[in-house]
């Protein structure tokens, strides 16, 4: 494959590529490997030149521990309902933006502006409107003659709430590749579907939803992973509670690996919860193939 390019010019390119596969294998194998090493260990933080082999005695109690299945259970919850949630949003975002009216820049830029903002100060101000006995949500719910919700702080409420609050705060990302997509239709489809006396619902259906199968599947894959990845709002926002109800994956890793320090145990959870997050991705990717002619 090479005979046709100079070596000087094969040197030249692998030259502009060291410093990026430096920086995976510094950032993303090494990382990778250390964990996958530690998980069949006993490593205690405070104690790191004392860490003996115990085999899988660490994926073993992964198994048995109830507490890992709840908060498993959670992150998948959460998945199930943010990313129709958000995705949907989105593409409605999209599609209302993608009009050629008169001051849709200023609607696309506010759409998109909650993408943009740290998750924590979203977290924080969601948590000061959610006040059960001050909120400004609940105010308002009063004045309409409703009842007050107790939002953040009741087990069967809570993440859905962040469930909702993560949803409007991704969807303006997903929006502007959604934007792309229905750029990249060709707008004589349209024009022929009118001339057949389609509809705006045939015309979704059968042009834009296959014009943007591409774009829905990366989102799709990529929404998930980020949903699988949720942390920040139950860690700022309820702190994993109230009763376990909030907390995921990714803080019962970090609750083992820093609070509880036992860097094994969390190790051993983080290659099972990686290897899951291939296999779904895997699995998104081969239900959204393209048809071969």
């Amino acid at each position: 494959m090479f005979k046709q390019y100079k070596w000087q010019e094969v040197v030249t390119a692998y030259a502009f590529l060291l410093m990026a596969l430096l920086l995976a294998v510094l950032f993303i194998v090494l990382p990778i490997g250390k964990a996958i090493n530690y998980s069949f260990t006993d490593y205690y933080l405070l104690k790191p030149h004392e860490r003996q082999f115990i085999g899988f005695d660490n994926y073993q109690r992964i198994f048995t521990d109830d507490l890992f299945r709840k908060t498993f259970l959670n992150t998948v919850k959460f998945v199930v309902f943010v990313v129709p949630i958000q995705l949907t949003m989105a593409l409605v975002l999209a599609l209302i933006v993608n009009r050629k009216v008169k001051g849709v820049g200023f609607f696309r830029t506010a759409y998109f502006s909650p993408a943009v903002l740290s998750l924590v100060v979203i977290s924080i101000l969601w948590t000061v409107l959610l006040n059960p006995d001050s909120g400004l949500i609940n105010e308002v719910l009063t004045a309409l003659g409703l009842s007050p919700q107790p939002f953040l702080t009741s087990s069967s409420q809570a993440m859905y709430t962040i469930v909702m609050i993560s949803a409007w705060s991704g969807c303006g990302y997903q929006m502007m590749i959604f934007l792309a997509g229905l750029s990249n239709i060709d707008s004589s489809q349209y024009e022929a579907a009118e001339l057949d006396g389609c509809g705006s619902l045939r015309k979704f259906r059968y042009i834009t939803l296959p014009g943007l199968k591409p774009i829905t599947m990366f989102l799709v894959i990529t929404t998930t992973i980020q949903a699988f990845k949720l942390i920040v709002q139950p860690m700022v926002m309820t702190g994993g509670g109230p009763d376990y109800s909030t907390m995921t994956i990714l803080q019962y890793i970090y609750e083992y690996g820093y609070r509880h320090r036992n860097i094994g145990y969390a190790s051993a959870i983080t290659v099972v919860f990686t290897v899951f997050l291939i296999v779904v991705s895997v699995l998104i990717k081969k239900l959204f193939r393209e048809e071969k002619a």
